[in-house]
């Protein structure tokens, strides 16, 4: 952890919604003049598109059903762990890309002068430049391993973990919208990742300052067959904070604000689905605050 240069990491599995805590950050730090360095989870695969279907294929083959872009021998934690290290020492690190889409692509290969294909990484690179804090969004921001620790590096670690019907259900949608994968391949890669989810994935919501779970008011009890997913409106957001002191939240202040919020636990305040992205704004724009005024002392 570094006052000097601090670390945010959001974390979530795929399907869980993490882009939408990356938009409210992003207003944050549009009204907070913040300049924030970017790093995506993806760009610390082990493996590039092709080898990990390679990869996979030698795993089946061996018996190992399980290897999943969820485990620790698919990944760089080691890496990421460095990254987070020497951006906390420093406000320096390394960085490289995954590049998701050929417009990704295009632009990085114009940038670089390379040559690289949707799925591939661009070589690893001194970032330049100086910024207020590193912002990470992906799979592992708070993994810790017998291997590696990334979590301690982390000042400010926010999850974010719909119901498990619901995830899955989302992830379903997703996949076959914008991936085109048929159910059938969906479900095989829910399976595979299953105790990888077990190992990496949950483990590090115990340790996330503050945790976002949506919960539906819908029937999920069979996600393979849902029609769509369950609304904003048919789904409450359960925030619960780790040490809501030491976070510094305002409980009375939240639920005066929030229309139809209540407290459930001590630790723990329920709002509205619609209200989600309204809520993490309010809860951590005082946050980064705080952390930016740390940064100055």
């Amino acid at each position: 952890m570094s006052k000097k240069h601090p670390i945010v990491a959001v974390t979530g599995s795929s399907g869980a919604g993490t882009t939408t805590v990356k938009r409210a950050f992003e207003h944050i730090f549009h009204r907070e003049e913040i300049n924030p360095l970017v790093i995506e989870g993806d760009s610390y695969h082990r493996f590039d598109r092709a080898a990990m279907k390679e990869q996979m294929a030698k795993e089946d083959a061996r018996g190992n059903k399980f290897f999943s872009h969820f485990g620790e021998n698919a990944n760089h934690f080691d890496k990421l762990a460095e990254t987070f290290e020497s951006y906390s020492k420093s406000g320096k690190c390394q960085r490289r890309y995954y590049l998701h889409s050929s417009e990704e692509a295009a632009e990085h290969n114009a940038r670089l002068g390379t040559d690289l294909n949707p799925g591939q990484f661009t070589p690893w690179e001194d970032m330049k430049g100086k910024t207020d804090l590193l912002f990470y969004e992906g799979l592992h921001g708070l993994a810790k391993t017998e291997n590696n620790n990334v979590a301690q590096h982390v000042d400010l670690g926010v999850g974010v973990v719909p119901i498990v019907n619901l995830e899955w259900i989302q992830k379903i949608f997703r996949d076959n919208a914008e991936r085109g994968y048929d159910a059938e391949v969906i479900v095989d890669t829910i399976l595979r990742r299953m105790p990888d989810y077990v190992n990496y994935i949950t483990p590090q919501f115990s340790l996330t300052d503050v945790n976002f779970q949506r919960v539906s008011t819908v029937d999920t009890s069979n996600p393979f067959i849902a029609r769509d997913i369950p609304t904003p409106d048919e789904s409450f957001i359960v925030i619960r904070f780790r040490k809501p002191k030491e976070f510094g939240v305002d409980f009375p202040h939240l639920l005066n604000m929030i229309n139809g919020s209540f407290m459930s636990r001590p630790n723990t305040i329920v709002v509205p689905g619609g209200k989600m992205g309204f809520a993490m704004e309010l809860i951590l724009e005082p946050k980064i605050q705080r952390m930016l005024e740390a940064k100055k002392g």
